[in-house]
């Protein structure tokens, strides 16, 4: 396990509070994303301004983060296809453990496959990057609304049935269509007409 001390905005120091047991330290600060999070529909995009307000609390195994990340929010209504935009306030918890070291302090090497199940404290450094992307993602809906009740577009043309709630169509069966091409019958055409 050769890894390497942490480096991008979501990387803080946990020197303070080290390794005393139930020490506590508040940590609130502004991080600017690198890469987007989230769906091609909704998300979080690179650039985006996301503030963390976070406690780091040493245990025995090593850091226990608690705390919120506020992030804002670009997507598409999938029923009208405007544009939505909020903060979402995404809460967080995660358990950063310390590398296992032989007795003289020397990081022992183990299977890869356990590294990407953990989090680790590396060099007293953790990075906050995949905890906010987990649970920033989990907390997306799937298909976004501009608001609950959303009527969403007509059917037919396209129009926004929340800019005009009383947008219609005369009903229409393409299944008639045929027989409104034909001539309409005229007086002249019925039975009486045809025995003269």
């Amino acid at each position: 396990m050769n890894q390497h001390v942490p480096t991008g905005p979501f990387v803080l120091d946990v020197r303070d509070p080290g390794r005393r047991v139930g020490h506590m330290k508040n940590v609130a600060s502004d991080v600017v994303l690198v890469n987007d999070i989230g769906t091609a529909v909704i998300g979080a995009v690179a650039g985006a301004n996301v503030h963390l307000d976070v406690a780091l609390q040493a245990v025995g195994e090593g850091v226990l983060v608690t705390g919120t990340a506020s992030v804002p929010i670009v997507g598409e209504c999938s029923r009208c296809l405007t544009e939505i935009r909020y903060d979402e306030l995404v809460d967080l918890t995660a358990l950063f453990s310390y590398q296992p070291t032989d007795a003289r302090g020397r990081v022992i090497e183990h299977d890869e496959d356990a590294d990407e199940e953990n989090l680790w404290v590396v060099d007293d450094h953790i990075d906050l990057e995949s905890t906010v992307t987990d649970a920033l993602v989990l907390d997306l809906p799937l298909a976004p609304l501009c608001r609950p009740d959303c009527p969403g577009l007509c059917p037919q043309c396209g129009v926004s049935l929340a800019e005009d709630p009383g947008h219609s169509h005369p009903a229409h069966d393409p299944r008639w269509e045929a027989l409104a091409r034909l001539p309409l019958p005229s007086e002249n055409d019925g039975p009486e007409a045809k025995e003269d």
